[in-house]
């Protein structure tokens, strides 16, 4: 089975969703975070990497979705047999999603259906897709933190970076952490565990933004990738600590 098209993905959301959109026609609120970072070394270690982010929020009557597009480029500048200065891509990795949740008569509860897409060239797996449904619900709250947690089945189609192509369903499970530090400061800790036949798929991601001034925040971020079953010359985990401006609007 082919990967699920991002196209197609969000032509089945909008089907979703449509009719309800149509029925009340709401106001749209959005909110939208960009994010930049990039490092540039030189003298005896040569090289540059680039991370980008962009996070879309929609807040309906009835629904709440959200679009998430990322990547990571790495390149380092190395001398290869012949003694020829060359540069080298060491990393290159692009992630997509998206999520249309439906909100339960219940406070924080819903019903949603997500879709993604990772494309990983130096991965345990070159390609990654998956499409799952679920429950979501607000576990815990209070004046500065909250905590929410999804749970559901789902499908996934990934190839392998030796080419295997593996297929089957999955369940997933999902915790969010916001907690409001100071009016300055949120920290935030993000967990996702996508169990199939022979793999269990998981990312973490730590991150402590601070405001700069109405629109503009710094972050900081550790995030791990984990992969129970990886090839002989592949890690089980990846890791990732990045430092970067973001533009809220």
């Amino acid at each position: 089975m082919k990967a699920i098209p991002l196209s197609a993905l969000a032509l089945a959301l909008a089907t979703i969703h449509g009719g309800a959109l149509a029925r009340t026609a709401p106001e749209r609120t959005w909110n939208t975070s960009a994010e930049l970072g990039a490092i540039a070394t030189s003298g005896n270690t040569v090289g540059a990497s680039i991370t980008g982010k962009i996070d879309a929020k929609q807040e309906l009557e009835d629904w709440s979705n959200e679009y998430v597009a990322s990547a990571y480029f790495k390149e380092d500048e190395t001398h290869n047999a012949a003694g020829q200065t060359v540069r080298e891509r060491s990393a290159e990795r692009y992630s997509l999603s998206a999520k249309a949740a439906y909100k339960l008569l219940e406070e924080g509860e819903k019903m949603f259906v997500l879709g993604s897409h990772v494309g990983d060239r130096f991965g345990a797996y070159s390609s990654y897709s998956t499409f799952g449904v679920g429950h979501g619900s607000r576990w815990y709250t209070d004046e500065d933190k909250s905590v929410d947690v999804e749970i559901g089945p789902g499908y996934f189609s990934g190839r392998r970076a030796g080419g295997e192509v593996e297929k089957g369903f999955t369940i997933r499970g999902a915790a969010a952490l916001k907690w409001q530090v100071s009016d300055a400061a949120v920290f935030t800790q993000n967990l996702s565990v996508e169990r199939g036949t022979s793999n269990v798929h998981s990312l973490a991601e730590s991150a402590l933004r601070t405001k700069i001034n109405s629109t503009m925040q710094m972050k900081a971020a550790f995030s791990v990738r984990n992969d129970t079953d990886v090839p002989a010359d592949k890690k089980n985990t990846d890791t990732q600590t990045s430092v970067t401006l973001v533009y809220s609007f």
